[in-house]
């Protein structure tokens, strides 16, 4: 009986030591939990009840015999690295919102207007900051975070335990997603590309026509009056289609491809 509890304590703080590694780290940088206006000692609770819930889940998929000392330290070392690149991925896809809201602004005549971005930590455009905000909001009013900790379950199958990622296949889908990423945010902006192409078009042709009229005058108000409008118009499928994207995204951790 002593033998068997003894048993017992062993594999199961093997098995929470093991899952906490990979999944806290994944969770402390992922979108939303992992924001920086959360508390880090927020996060630190959080990771730890998440790997407590899901340790029973993650056991299967480890060794049965508890490696040595140096295995095991090679073992924490590959699945913290396989944890940060979840969390990684899942970042990258989130920062489409804060590229096309910096194109936004950027076609709007708000690209010098910067306030500090709280998804990204970092300055950023006003566009940019509402989308981010927004983009993290839709997370978790779409159980879209219940995706990201299924994800994390998933990647036990993507990456198994005990085997070492492939430096060159983690880093060939880094710039996919950083591809696919910036893909998004030009899809998102491609409205307001065109508007201020248009009207770029139509001022150079006032100005030729009439040159005693100042265009920039003229344009610069009427571009963000525009381009305010088109937000209020396509701002609803824009997030929609976002969402849609970072849910396919996220589907590769479920074996998807």
């Amino acid at each position: 009986m002593e033998q068997t509890l003894q048993t017992f304590v062993t594999q199961g703080v093997f098995a929470f030591m093991i899952t906490f590694v990979r999944i806290g780290a994944a969770a402390t940088i992922m979108p939303g939990i992992g924001d920086s206006f959360v508390p880090q000692n927020i996060r630190l609770y959080f990771a730890v009840a998440l790997s407590l819930v899901l340790m029973p889940l993650v056991m299967p998929f480890l060794p049965s015999p508890i490696p040595s000392t140096v295995m095991l330290l090679v073992l924490i070392c590959s699945e913290f690295i396989i944890g940060i690149f979840i969390g990684t991925v899942a970042r990258i896809l989130m920062s489409a919102m804060d590229t096309a809201g910096m194109i936004i602004s950027m076609q709007s005549g708000l690209g010098n207007a910067q306030v500090f971005n709280p998804s990204m930590a970092t300055q950023g455009s006003l566009v940019g900051a509402l989308l981010s905000v927004t983009g993290v909001v839709l997370i978790f009013v779409t159980n879209m975070h219940h995706l990201l900790i299924y994800g994390l379950i998933g990647s036990y199958e993507v990456f198994p335990v005990g085997q070492i990622p492939d430096s060159g296949d983690m880093a060939t889908m880094i710039s996919k997603a950083i591809a696919g990423s910036f893909m998004v945010g030009i899809q998102i902006a491609a409205p307001f590309i065109m508007l201020s192409m248009l009207l770029y078009i139509g001022m150079g042709v006032l100005s030729r026509l009439m040159p005693q009229v100042q265009v920039f005058m003229l344009s610069l108000p009427l571009q963000i009056t525009l381009s305010l409008l088109t937000l209020m118009l396509s701002f609803s499928a824009a997030v929609l289609f976002w969402l849609t994207k970072f849910e396919e995204g996220m589907m590769f951790f479920f074996g998807g491809g």
